[in-house]
């Protein structure tokens, strides 16, 4: 997000020359540097796309910028062709292809992202799927979530998005998602609410491509950054403890 400065030059003496002197025009303002705008292929991935009665709205070009945008990458891993490797603090995640690559999408983090690690799979997903807050949510906000104490349905402005991937694991239902947002400005940052969200546009290549019963990793913070450096080459830094407002601890239910 942009900020213009702008500067307010007042008083009575400055008045009097400028009633003597010469108009002179002011100085511009700083320039404010543009976006680097994205290739011709990545703005039609995120342009306006149907999606059965809905229109998903294009991601604003504000917010776009190529290392965001999906996208075919080298990652080593153990895991078979099909994996979901989810990367919270490096807020990336990874669907494991052949040849040691993986399809990369930019992923925004909600508080409840951090919430659960290790193995899982996905038993199924669903196509803008309904949103109920929890109970806690109700607790700690009642007014905020009370209105939507008997579910949302889905759609644009729901907060699951257009899809969500249900993770569960041996002891069934682990409440953690993979899903859509309709605030794109959150990708690639961390938020109270929610889980693991992708752009629209993103959540619905990744369902696509996701089979059920899709084995799903979810990588500690000592674990971030693997899979993206060869074997036997130098891990990636851990990355720091990320910073939100911890009132909104879950993305709700379905």
């Amino acid at each position: 997000m942009t900020r213009t400065l702008k500067t307010l030059l007042a008083g009575t003496a400055l008045l009097a020359l400028a009633a003597c002197e010469p108009a002179t025009a002011p100085d511009p303002a700083p320039a404010v540097p543009a976006a680097t705008p994205v290739s011709p292929g990545t703005a039609a991935m995120y342009a306006a796309q149907p999606d059965g009665d809905l229109i998903v709205p294009a991601i604003p070009p504000s917010l776009l910028t190529e290392d965001k945008a999906r996208q075919i990458v080298p990652y080593w891993t153990d895991h078979p062709v099909g994996t979901i490797i989810v990367d919270p603090y490096a807020k990336r995640l990874y669907h494991v292809q052949a040849g040691d690559t993986a399809m990369r999408y930019s992923v925004g983090v909600g508080a409840a992202g951090y919430g659960f690690a290790g193995e899982a799979h996905t038993p199924y997903q669903r196509d803008w799927p309904r949103w109920t807050p929890t109970d806690t949510m109700l607790a700690q906000n009642p007014a905020h979530y009370g209105p939507s104490a008997d579910g949302v349905e889905g759609g644009l402005e729901n907060p699951m998005g257009a899809r969500a991937l249900y993770i569960h694991n041996s002891g069934g239902d682990t409440f953690y998602r993979i899903h859509g947002t309709p605030d794109p400005q959150s990708i690639g940052t961390a938020s109270s609410a929610g889980c693991i969200r992708l752009f629209n546009q993103d959540i619905i290549h990744l369902a696509e491509n996701t089979r059920s019963m899709a084995k799903v990793v979810v990588l500690s913070q000592a674990q971030t950054g693997m899979g993206t450096t060869p074997p036997g080459a130098a891990a990636a830094p851990a990355a720091p403890a990320a910073t939100y407002d911890t009132t909104d601890i879950t993305g709700g239910t379905p």
